[in-house]
Protein backbone atom coordinates (compact mmCIF):
# COMPACT_ATOMS: atom_id res chain seq x y z
CA UNK A 1 0.00 0.00 0.00
CA UNK A 2 1.19 3.45 -1.22
CA UNK A 3 0.83 5.43 2.15
CA UNK A 4 1.51 8.87 0.56
CA UNK A 5 -1.47 8.49 -1.39
CA UNK A 6 -3.66 7.84 1.52
CA UNK A 7 -5.45 10.75 3.08
CA UNK A 8 -6.81 11.18 6.57
CA UNK A 9 -9.80 10.82 5.85
CA UNK A 10 -9.21 7.21 4.58
CA UNK A 11 -7.27 6.79 7.32
CA UNK A 12 -9.85 7.36 10.15
CA UNK A 13 -12.44 5.22 7.95
CA UNK A 14 -9.93 2.43 7.72
CA UNK A 15 -9.54 2.68 11.79
CA UNK A 16 -13.58 2.55 12.13
CA UNK A 17 -13.85 0.03 10.11
CA UNK A 18 -10.74 -2.68 11.21
CA UNK A 19 -10.67 -5.21 14.05
CA UNK A 20 -9.40 -3.81 16.98
CA UNK A 21 -9.31 -7.23 18.81
CA UNK A 22 -5.84 -7.90 17.46
CA UNK A 23 -3.69 -8.00 20.14
CA UNK A 24 -0.44 -5.11 20.45
CA UNK A 25 2.66 -5.60 18.55
CA UNK A 26 5.92 -6.59 20.91
CA UNK A 27 7.33 -4.56 22.98
CA UNK A 28 10.94 -5.17 21.72
CA UNK A 29 9.38 -4.72 17.91
CA UNK A 30 7.92 -1.35 19.29
CA UNK A 31 10.73 0.63 20.40
CA UNK A 32 13.10 -1.68 18.11
CA UNK A 33 14.30 0.97 15.15
CA UNK A 34 14.17 4.69 15.02
CA UNK A 35 15.14 6.91 12.47
CA UNK A 36 14.77 10.90 11.34
CA UNK A 37 12.34 11.33 8.12
CA UNK A 38 14.13 12.62 5.08
CA UNK A 39 11.45 14.49 3.86
CA UNK A 40 7.89 15.53 4.63
CA UNK A 41 6.30 13.34 2.40
CA UNK A 42 8.26 10.01 3.87
CA UNK A 43 7.39 10.87 7.45
CA UNK A 44 3.73 11.73 6.38
CA UNK A 45 3.68 8.14 4.96
CA UNK A 46 5.25 6.35 7.97
CA UNK A 47 2.88 8.61 10.13
CA UNK A 48 -0.01 6.97 8.58
CA UNK A 49 1.59 3.76 8.26
CA UNK A 50 2.39 3.36 11.88
CA UNK A 51 -0.80 4.65 12.95
CA UNK A 52 -2.30 2.01 11.38
CA UNK A 53 0.26 -0.74 12.01
CA UNK A 54 0.66 0.11 15.85
CA UNK A 55 -2.79 1.12 16.69
CA UNK A 56 -3.51 -1.07 19.62
CA UNK A 57 -0.32 -0.30 21.00
CA UNK A 58 -1.02 3.55 21.02
CA UNK A 59 -4.75 2.95 22.40
CA UNK A 60 -2.67 0.96 25.15
CA UNK A 61 -0.14 4.04 25.90
CA UNK A 62 -2.66 6.74 25.75
CA UNK A 63 -4.91 4.73 28.27
CA UNK A 64 -1.83 4.19 30.50
CA UNK A 65 -0.95 7.82 30.09
CA UNK A 66 -4.56 8.63 30.98
CA UNK A 67 -4.56 6.10 34.05
CA UNK A 68 -1.58 8.01 35.80
CA UNK A 69 -3.82 11.28 35.29
CA UNK A 70 -6.75 9.70 36.78
CA UNK A 71 -5.39 8.77 39.86
CA UNK A 72 -6.15 11.66 42.08
CA UNK A 73 -9.84 12.14 40.72
CA UNK A 74 -11.13 8.36 40.36
CA UNK A 75 -14.61 9.77 39.46
CA UNK A 76 -12.86 11.17 36.44
CA UNK A 77 -11.80 7.22 35.59
CA UNK A 78 -15.22 5.97 34.97
CA UNK A 79 -16.39 9.25 33.01
CA UNK A 80 -13.62 8.36 30.57
CA UNK A 81 -14.30 4.72 30.74
CA UNK A 82 -17.48 5.85 29.04
CA UNK A 83 -16.23 8.50 27.17
CA UNK A 84 -14.22 6.05 25.26
CA UNK A 85 -16.96 3.23 24.80
CA UNK A 86 -18.84 5.74 23.09
CA UNK A 87 -16.34 6.45 21.03
CA UNK A 88 -15.29 2.93 20.44
CA UNK A 89 -18.93 2.54 19.48
CA UNK A 90 -18.40 3.86 16.41
CA UNK A 91 -15.60 1.42 14.85
CA UNK A 92 -18.13 -1.11 13.18
CA UNK A 93 -16.48 -4.28 14.37
CA UNK A 94 -16.47 -3.31 18.01
CA UNK A 95 -19.95 -2.31 18.53
CA UNK A 96 -20.86 -5.84 16.35
CA UNK A 97 -18.77 -7.85 18.57
CA UNK A 98 -20.04 -5.69 21.90
CA UNK A 99 -23.54 -6.50 20.49
CA UNK A 100 -23.20 -10.14 19.69
CA UNK A 101 -21.42 -10.83 23.48
CA UNK A 102 -23.98 -9.26 25.86
CA UNK A 103 -26.58 -10.83 23.58
CA UNK A 104 -25.21 -14.19 24.28
CA UNK A 105 -24.66 -13.10 27.56
CA UNK A 106 -28.78 -12.32 28.53
CA UNK A 107 -29.71 -15.37 26.69
CA UNK A 108 -28.27 -17.64 29.39
CA UNK A 109 -30.63 -15.92 31.60
CA UNK A 110 -33.47 -14.55 29.70
CA UNK A 111 -33.80 -16.16 25.95
CA UNK A 112 -37.20 -14.15 25.67
CA UNK A 113 -35.15 -10.99 25.82
CA UNK A 114 -31.98 -12.06 24.06
CA UNK A 115 -34.60 -12.66 21.27
CA UNK A 116 -35.74 -8.99 21.33
CA UNK A 117 -31.84 -7.70 21.05
CA UNK A 118 -31.32 -9.15 17.95
CA UNK A 119 -30.27 -6.70 14.86
CA UNK A 120 -33.57 -6.26 12.42
CA UNK A 121 -33.01 -7.82 9.06
CA UNK A 122 -31.11 -6.27 6.93
CA UNK A 123 -32.81 -4.80 3.64
CA UNK A 124 -33.06 -6.70 -0.04
CA UNK A 125 -32.86 -4.42 -2.81
CA UNK A 126 -33.11 -6.50 -6.42
CA UNK A 127 -32.02 -9.52 -4.65
CA UNK A 128 -28.88 -8.12 -3.18
CA UNK A 129 -28.25 -7.34 0.96
CA UNK A 130 -28.47 -3.10 0.91
CA UNK A 131 -24.95 -2.11 1.42
CA UNK A 132 -26.29 0.95 3.52
CA UNK A 133 -27.18 -0.34 6.63
CA UNK A 134 -27.38 1.06 9.73
CA UNK A 135 -25.18 -0.42 12.87
CA UNK A 136 -27.65 -1.91 15.86
CA UNK A 137 -26.07 -2.74 19.77
CA UNK A 138 -28.28 -5.05 21.29
CA UNK A 139 -31.17 -4.36 19.09
CA UNK A 140 -30.88 -0.78 18.98
CA UNK A 141 -29.56 1.92 16.57
CA UNK A 142 -26.24 2.57 17.71
CA UNK A 143 -26.32 6.00 17.72
CA UNK A 144 -28.73 5.51 21.21
CA UNK A 145 -25.62 4.28 22.87
CA UNK A 146 -23.38 6.85 21.34
CA UNK A 147 -25.78 9.53 22.90
CA UNK A 148 -26.34 7.95 26.17
CA UNK A 149 -22.86 7.43 27.45
CA UNK A 150 -21.67 10.55 26.09
CA UNK A 151 -24.25 12.20 28.54
CA UNK A 152 -23.54 10.29 31.15
CA UNK A 153 -20.12 11.21 30.47
CA UNK A 154 -20.06 14.57 30.70
CA UNK A 155 -22.12 14.56 33.80
CA UNK A 156 -19.62 12.90 35.51
CA UNK A 157 -16.96 15.38 34.28
CA UNK A 158 -18.67 18.19 35.34
CA UNK A 159 -19.11 16.83 38.38
CA UNK A 160 -15.74 15.58 38.98
CA UNK A 161 -13.84 18.83 37.69
CA UNK A 162 -10.95 16.53 36.48
CA UNK A 163 -11.27 17.54 32.83
CA UNK A 164 -8.20 19.75 33.03
CA UNK A 165 -6.41 17.10 33.80
CA UNK A 166 -7.46 14.85 31.75
CA UNK A 167 -6.65 16.86 28.69
CA UNK A 168 -3.39 17.36 30.00
CA UNK A 169 -2.78 13.70 30.33
CA UNK A 170 -4.49 13.00 26.93
CA UNK A 171 -2.19 15.90 25.08
CA UNK A 172 0.91 13.84 26.56
CA UNK A 173 -0.30 10.45 25.45
CA UNK A 174 -1.25 11.74 21.73
CA UNK A 175 2.34 13.58 21.53
CA UNK A 176 4.23 10.58 22.57
CA UNK A 177 1.88 8.98 20.07
CA UNK A 178 2.37 10.89 17.06
CA UNK A 179 6.59 11.58 18.01
CA UNK A 180 6.74 7.15 18.29
CA UNK A 181 4.82 6.99 15.02
CA UNK A 182 7.05 9.96 13.33
CA UNK A 183 10.17 8.35 13.61
CA UNK A 184 9.47 4.45 14.21
CA UNK A 185 10.79 3.02 10.92
CA UNK A 186 8.51 0.86 9.42
CA UNK A 187 9.57 -2.67 8.94
CA UNK A 188 8.95 -5.09 6.24
CA UNK A 189 6.22 -6.61 8.66
CA UNK A 190 4.30 -3.56 8.75
CA UNK A 191 4.58 -3.30 5.08
CA UNK A 192 3.19 -6.69 4.26
CA UNK A 193 0.49 -6.20 7.26
CA UNK A 194 -1.08 -3.57 5.26
CA UNK A 195 -1.00 -5.34 1.87
CA UNK A 196 -3.09 -8.01 3.81
CA UNK A 197 -5.28 -5.85 5.20
CA UNK A 198 -6.02 -3.81 1.79
CA UNK A 199 -6.54 -7.92 0.10
CA UNK A 200 -9.26 -8.64 2.86
CA UNK A 201 -11.05 -4.91 2.55
CA UNK A 202 -10.95 -6.23 -1.29
CA UNK A 203 -11.93 -9.52 -1.01
CA UNK A 204 -14.54 -8.40 1.01
CA UNK A 205 -16.10 -5.90 -1.25
CA UNK A 206 -15.82 -8.24 -3.75
CA UNK A 207 -17.99 -10.93 -1.91
CA UNK A 208 -20.99 -8.81 -1.27
CA UNK A 209 -21.28 -8.51 -4.87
Amino acid sequence: MDWSNVTAEDLVDALREVDWSSPPRPVSEFFSRFTFPRSYAKWSSRLKCNLYYYRTNYFILIIFILGLGFLRRPVSLLAAFLTALSIAFLNDSFAGTFSEKVTRTVRQFSPHLAAKMRPPLTPVIRGRPSAKRTIHICGRPRWVFVLLFSSVSFILWFVSAGLLTVLWALAIGLLATVLHASFRTPNLKARLNTFREEFRAVWRNYSEL
